[in-house]
């Protein structure tokens, strides 16, 4: 079939608009950029786009530059805009207006958003927008809590308290606060989570700021850092003897995003440190150096600590120089990678949070280069909003009737029986021969993907796309199959597999992968045989 013609797109304006300020530490002093794509076109056929870009570091310096990718379907490019600005120009938004011309067919289309800052990493996001009235038929499956055996809790293991720069109170809070300055802290996270439908809520506090600073403070008293981290673990403990129907988890995002990157470590009884006062005491309980991964990765694994990649980019997680790199250490510690949060620094607690970031071309990365991992959908709030930004969640299956604590939630984490979803509503589950997503599998001859997806509000399936990969490979995901079932004979080797699905509102869910090792002589990349 050749690529519709898509000469008729129009473009009414290209408008710059001042952009909102949002208070940061200096570890949020980072590039970013984001898409707002409407689902849907008004009634007009148009849709307003809208391209975000922030450098609040004017040392990110150089020409920023943007591109602006129409993907087929079936993942072919279509067209491509760009743009570029000059450090000294006003900064903001790029509004495109976008009239859908009527040669275009029906269908769930994807604009991808490229944008870089100088020399720094590239930026890369993806959200699907909807060409036409009507989604795909896609008849309701049970909550999977119906038809396998678990029950599902959902829930966010990514936000901040005023142990480092969260707990900002609504009224006045837009953005990062000053580290230990705000009067909200984990108990008040939690009770403010369990209020608001949440299962769980992780409070994970950056470890470079239990000094009190977002540098290093040379006059830090290194017991009082420690007995902070003590105390948040304490007053994890404490709210879950008093309340059993939820889970509190206190723990530390670990690293800085320049020259290094974001983790969560769920379960360390030790406060991780590398700075030290002006007496050359550590701040810390263990020294781990900054942004040394290999070294992070081998601790973890001695350990029996536990973690998830927070909102991954290109140039991050490096070993050796390599950006986003594996090794045998961190493939045993590192069990998640946080695909698509809503902003950091979101005031909204009505889940309407417009600024949504999607990480699922770096998690994809991690994937390829051998990383056994699930997705997760998290919110990382700074603000007094714990898990009311938007309506995303990231869904743990946990054995029906087994008590939802750490221990519990952790064998779920191990065992990738996960699931990330931007609708709290809706559910989605893979299952490969039977065998359920997160799953390590031998297969011989033919492979039964099955994605399973329910809505308890009513919402279909505009697009599902099965994808897979070659661990270890180090190459690119592809597109596998757009039914939620697809027979297959995969090629001899290793091979992962996992689902997305778009529902008929735009928002998106995925499922975790499941591994296979193929036993056969089959030499191509695999064959569908029945869809």
């Amino acid at each position: 079939m050749r690529a519709p013609s898509i000469s008729a797109i129009l473009f009414a304006s290209i408008l710059c608009i001042p952009a909102a300020s949002h208070a940061t530490t200096g570890d949020h002093h980072e590039f970013n950029a984001w898409l707002e794509a409407p689902f849907r076109a008004d009634a007009l056929g148009a849709r307003t786009l809208t391209l975000h870009f922030s450098a609040p570091d004017p040392q990110a310096g150089g020409t920023l530059r943007w591109r602006l990718t129409l993907l087929s379907p079936d993942g072919r490019a279509l067209r491509n805009w760009r743009g570029t600005r000059q450090p000294d120009e006003p900064a903001g938004p790029v509004t495109l207006r976008w009239r859908t011309p009527p040669t275009l067919r029906n269908g769930v289309y994807s604009l991808r958003l490229r944008a870089s800052a100088g020399d720094g990493p590239t930026i890369e996001q993806s959200w699907n927008v909807a060409v036409g009235p009507a989604p795909l038929a896609s008849p309701l499956t049970p909550p999977a809590g119906d038809t396998l055996p678990y029950a599902v809790y959902l829930g966010n293991l990514h936000s901040q308290t005023s142990h480092s720069d969260g707990g900002g109170a609504l009224d006045h809070c837009s953005g990062a606060q000053p580290p230990q300055s705000a009067a909200l802290g984990p108990s008040d996270a939690y009770a403010y989570a369990q209020q608001h439908g949440l299962d769980f809520l992780m409070t994970s506090e950056h470890n470079h700021m239990y000094d009190g600073s977002d540098g290093t403070n040379s006059a830090a008293d290194p017991a009082a850092a420690k007995a902070l981290y003590q105390s948040g673990l304490q007053a994890a403990a404490t709210w879950n003897q008093a309340h059993p129907a939820f889970l509190a988890i206190y723990g530390q995002e670990w690293g800085v995003i320049n020259k290094g990157g974001h983790l969560n470590i769920f379960n360390s009884g030790e406060l991780l440190g590398w700075e030290r006062n002006a007496a050359g005491e550590l701040i810390a309980d263990t020294e781990t150096p900054k942004s040394d991964y290999a070294f992070l990765y081998r601790l973890m694994r001695e350990r029996g600590w536990f973690g998830q990649f927070n909102h991954p980019q290109d140039d991050q997680f490096a070993i050796g120089g390599k950006p986003l790199a594996w090794n045998a250490d961190g493939d045993q510690a590192m069990l998640l990678c946080e695909v698509m949060n809503s902003s950091a620094f979101s005031s909204r607690s009505d889940e309407g949070e417009t600024h949504l970031s999607n990480f699922e071309p770096a998690c994809n990365k991690l994937l390829e280069a051998g990383y056994h991992l699930a997705f997760s959908s998290d919110q990382d709030n700074h603000c007094a909003n714990w898990g009311s930004a938007y309506s995303n969640r990231t869904g743990v299956l946990m054995p029906p009737g087994a008590p939802l604590d750490a221990a519990g939630l952790l064998d779920a984490l191990r065992a990738r029986r996960v699931f990330a979803t931007m609708d709290k509503n809706a559910q989605l589950v893979l299952t490969a021969n039977g065998h359920l997503m997160g799953e390590r599998i031998v297969n011989s001859g033919k492979l039964t993907l099955q994605a399973n997806y329910a809505s308890k509000t009513g919402h279909a399936m505009a697009a599902i796309t099965l994808f897979q990969g070659v661990p270890g490979r180090n190459g690119t995901v592809a597109a596998l199959s757009n039914k939620p079932r697809s027979v297959i004979r995969p090629a001899a080797g290793e091979h992962f597999y996992y689902a997305r699905v778009t529902q008929d509102d735009g928002k998106m869910l995925w499922s975790a992968p499941i591994w296979v090792s193929q036993r056969g002589r089959n030499r191509a990349l695999g064959k569908i045989e029945l869809r």
